[in-house]
């Protein structure tokens, strides 16, 4: 006997449900995303799965970009996600100037609004911190340093100044300009799972569940 389509659906009923779910949740509730670079060393590392808040800052229709509401302000610090139209990629960076900042660097440190940010003094593998909004994160410079120092910009209307927190090899706003704010994804707030894709993807279990922010 031949099974059409209708058939099948009503038979698994609650199999396809529950996929349609979970694919209306991944396009406008949350999702996890692999990193595949290590632009934000030492805070996130190849091989991270990490789950990302798409409620953070607006509600949109599933599978469209079309806003229903605004859920939130991203904030300075925050790990954002986004879809890059000049770069072709989705990409993972911490946002450091909002709408309006003025923002320059000179070797490496950064400036908001005329302020220098709070760094610590790097250890033997050229790893700090930073200091952003009181809240201090890890950064590394590791490498020849490519775009260390810009003089000072001011952060247009509806887009944000993003960076690596590898900051010698991150691919970020001094290559592909300010960040428009429709290109916002969500935060990414955790890591789910790490697999070391150097090692035959065994898990890096110490980084289960490590928080982001």
């Amino acid at each position: 006997m031949k099974l059409n389509a209708t058939s099948i659906i009503k038979k698994n009923w609650g199999v396809v449900l529950f996929f349609a779910l979970m694919l209306i949740s991944r396009s406008s509730f949350a999702d996890w995303y692999i990193v595949p670079t290590g632009s934000m060393l030492p805070t996130i590392v190849e091989g991270d799965r990490i789950f990302v808040n798409k409620m953070a800052y607006r509600l949109e229709i599933p599978f469209t970009n079309i806003e229903l509401m605004q859920t939130g302000e991203p904030n300075r610090g925050d790990i954002v996600v986004f879809n890059s139209e000049k770069a072709g990629v989705r990409m993972v960076k911490r946002l450091i100037g909002l709408p309006g900042d003025k923002v320059a660097m000179h070797n490496n440190q950064l400036s908001i609004n005329g302020k220098p940010l709070v760094y610590s003094e790097l250890d033997e593998t050229n790893k700090g911190t930073e200091k952003i909004a009181n809240v201090a994160h890890k950064l590394q410079f590791v490498g020849a340093a490519q775009a260390d120092t810009f003089n000072e910009v001011i952060v247009p209307h509806e887009h944000y100044l993003v960076l690596g927190d590898n900051r010698n090899n991150s691919a970020d706003s001094r290559y592909y300009g300010f960040i428009p704010a429709k290109e916002l994804q969500g935060r990414a707030i955790e890591v789910i799972i790490s697999l070391d894709e150097s090692n035959y993807y065994l898990p890096r279990k110490k980084r289960f569940f490590t928080p982001l922010i």
